[in-house]
């Protein structure tokens, strides 16, 4: 079976501008250019301003689609209404808030300083909260007939998991957040979902959550009933579905995509209880190598 294989038509998205946060790489740049091939215009962002302009030079050559690179730390609010007037002056409009922008690492809650903790909570909870608000006070000012926000979450935002507590605590506030506004902010026309994805690795990601020889010790695939990790095509499609016409009547939903993962074991890092405590001195000094990088 091909997992990799498209689905839906070639000009599905044709018409719309969609803003991605985290564009820049892993799954955010996987759906970019999924969006791209269906006829949507696409805003990149991130802090990164290099990497965006690179990844939006390489996605505009292979998809022959407009991507746009807008510098943005989610994390501050003036930032975020700075990036919704450039991305408004560029493509006139914005119909889709594709909220991707993350951080998490590995670590038992207890060697956690409270800066560790919050820099995740501000970039996934706060970096959401920031754009979802400044994207949706502009639908709702600008009477603007259909919009979507699409949030990545976790399947542990439903269950919790050990050792990404900071990740868990902040996901679960971005999901109560999707179904809050489904209801809220409907009568606005804006629909809010949210895809909850499973093992889906990325290079830079999985090397910091599972650096040296962790990812091969740890398989995720061996949690996963279907004895698989996911492709990033199959999580670009589920986006792109999503964030199109043909969704139009689903909103307040949370997609789950992970093969039975989380059914089979709920949360996804629990399976770290096995590092002894002598590895874990180890395993920081590794993370904060790369981080240094």
């Amino acid at each position: 079976m091909n997992f990799s294989a498209k689905m839906l038509r070639d000009d599905a998205l044709k018409g719309k501008v969609i803003v991605v946060t985290g564009g820049g790489s892993g799954l955010g740049k996987a759906m970019t250019k999924y969006f791209l091939e269906l006829g949507a215009k696409v805003a990149i962002t991130s802090r990164d301003l290099e990497k965006l302009k690179n990844t939006a030079i390489e996605l505009e050559t292979e998809t022959g689609g407009v991507c746009h690179p807008v510098q943005c730390d989610v994390r501050h609010y003036d930032q975020v209404e700075n990036m919704l007037q450039e991305v408004l002056k560029t493509f006139g409009k914005a119909d889709v808030l594709l909220n991707n922008a993350a951080g998490n690492f590995i670590s038992p809650t207890e060697r956690l300083s409270a800066n560790a903790f919050d820099t995740v909570i501000d970039i996934v909870l706060k970096g959401s909260k920031n754009c979802t608000l400044a994207f949706g006070k502009h639908w709702i000012d600008s009477k603007q007939e259909s919009s979507t926000i699409l949030n990545i979450v976790t399947t542990y935002a439903f269950t919790g998991s050990a050792y990404v507590v900071p990740s868990a605590t902040a996901k679960a506030g971005v999901l109560a957040m999707t179904r809050s506004l489904a209801v809220e902010w409907a009568k606005y026309g804006i629909r809010s979902n949210a895809i909850a994805p499973g093992p889906f690795p990325t290079k830079g990601a999985w090397d910091r959550l599972l650096p040296g020889d962790l990812a091969e010790k740890f398989d995720m695939a061996k949690k996963v009933p279907l004895k698989r990790v996911g492709d990033h095509q199959e999580l670009a499609n589920l986006a792109a579905y999503l964030v199109s016409d043909f969704s139009a009547y689903i909103n307040g939903e949370v997609v789950v995509i992970d093969g039975g993962e989380w059914l089979k074991g709920a949360g996804q890092f629990n399976l770290l209880e096995q590092i002894p405590e002598e590895m874990w001195d180890m395993l920081e000094m590794m993370i904060k190598a790369k981080k240094g990088k």
